[in-house]
């Protein structure tokens, strides 16, 4: 091992790690924060950068808290915890600005507050990994290590809703008295709202299983689900082999009370992880865009119509795009579900390949609210910039999951289009953690 050194980082990376130099080269300091003086042991070295970890902390900074998971450190699932959660929105809402700048050339006319919610209990959907450790001699369920492929030895999360978090254990108990407990290798978490407020959750178990389960283990984990109150399903291959245990649990769903919606999802369909901040992301969204009756409006890349059902509420007509055919087919039961069928209407379409002529032929649209993967939209966004001027939507609201794609396609739409960057924030879909989501409007000059 490399001897300590006395670091003082002066700045943050989007993972909270601290940035220092020695001799010239970036050191990048796991548990630091900028403002701190610490002892460090470097652990990993490339040719440009170093990365080391804090073994004793000599000054600390006044944004740093006590992480509230006793986990921290060690999982890998929330590498802010020991930030202040103002501190973690203005790193991200500084990331934001940064990529719009740097790589868009594009700055917005205001900057909106940064959409905040709960910091725990928040999380209801979650990919948990499953492993039978020999030496341990129990099965682990959790997140993965920081920086390994390890599973972490979890005892709750923090992040989870408690009832969620309260199955960490009992689910190490049935995989320990299962045969084929070195064949699951993970458990998808699901989560849905019931109640007339959504205040109740319904928690939805989906086994990953690589062999067929002996009817010893099915009939283990029916046995689980019904103690514990929660669906179980099976997943043998990819997410269309997820069945019920129990034909009666269909499906989950989600509420909107807002717009009094009640959104039904399977346990492998895309769903929001944070559904308070997806209510206030939807009421943002839809304040900005302020969707009129007799509008007509796209919602691309649609999913299930979490913005498409709600803008319809205004009396708009929405048209839902997706690139999935059962997404399209979900959407439009959603519709005729909550009595929207007339206001929408939903089209599968691959966005990732389309020209002008192919976004001329969906029609004209008032105003465009756009959801993209990570990816982001710029064949979208280029078929409007070069498309005719009064064909283009007024209003684009713009809802991102990866900064660096908004601030190429805002380039686009800015530079090509026409159109101002009038508004765009963050909103805090993941707290503790990297991940920025935010959003834009843009209006047509």
């Amino acid at each position: 091992m490399t001897d300590l050194l006395q670091l003082c980082p002066d700045s943050l990376d989007l993972s909270a790690n601290a940035v220092a130099r020695h001799d010239g080269k970036i050191v990048f300091v796991r548990d630091a924060l900028h403002g701190e003086l610490v002892n460090a042991r470097i652990v990993r070295r490339k040719p440009r950068f170093d990365v080391a970890q804090t073994e004793s902390i000599l000054r600390e900074s006044n944004q740093r808290v006590q992480p509230p998971c006793p986990h921290f450190g060690v999982c890998g699932g929330c590498s802010m915890q020991h930030l202040a959660p103002a501190a973690q929105l203005a790193i991200k809402q500084r990331v934001l600005e940064d990529q719009l700048k740097h790589l868009g050339n594009v700055r917005p006319e205001t900057v909106l507050r940064p959409l905040a919610g709960p910091t725990s209990g928040y999380r209801y959907r979650a990919r948990l990994s499953a492993r039978f450790v020999f030496k341990k001699g129990t099965a682990l369920i959790g997140f993965r290590e920081k920086g390994a492929s390890y599973v972490a030895d979890m005892t709750s999360c923090h992040v989870l809703p408690k009832a969620a978090s309260d199955l960490l254990l009992p689910l190490r108990e049935l995989l320990n008295g299962m045969i084929l407990k070195q064949r699951i290798p993970q458990i998808e978490l699901a989560i849905g709202e019931a109640g007339p407020q959504g205040r109740d959750i319904r928690i939805a178990l989906v086994f990953r299983h690589m062999e067929p389960l002996p009817p010893t283990d099915i009939e283990a984990i029916r046995q689980f689900a019904a103690e514990h109150h929660v669906q179980a399903w099976l997943q043998p291959k990819g997410p269309e082999t997820i069945t019920p245990l129990d034909p009666a649990d269909a499906q989950l769903s989600y509420r909107l009370p807002e717009y009094n919606l009640t959104m039904p999802f399977l346990p492998a369909d895309f769903t929001q992880v944070n559904m308070a901040m997806n209510r206030a992301m939807i009421h943002q969204a839809l304040t900005l865009l302020e969707p009129q009756a007799g509008e007509t409006i796209a919602d691309l890349f649609c999913g299930l119509g979490n913005f498409s059902l709600p803008i319809a509420r205004s009396g708009a007509h929405v048209t839902g795009i997706e690139l999935s055919e059962t997404l399209v087919q979900r959407a439009g039961e959603g519709a005729r579900n909550n009595n929207l069928a007339e206001n929408t209407s939903f089209i599968a379409r691959n966005l990732f390949k389309i020209d002008g002529d192919d976004w001329a032929g969906f029609g004209r649209f008032d105003k465009l609210l756009i959801d993209p993967p990570r990816e982001g939209a710029m064949e979208v966004c280029t078929a409007i910039a070069q498309g005719p001027k009064e064909a283009r939507p007024a209003r684009i609201v713009y809802v991102s999951c990866n900064p660096a794609t908004l601030a190429r396609d805002a380039g686009l739409l800015v530079h090509e289009g026409g159109y101002r960057l009038r508004e765009a924030g963050i909103v805090n879909m993941f707290p503790h953690t990297s991940h920025v989501e935010s959003m834009a409007r843009f209006e047509r000059v």
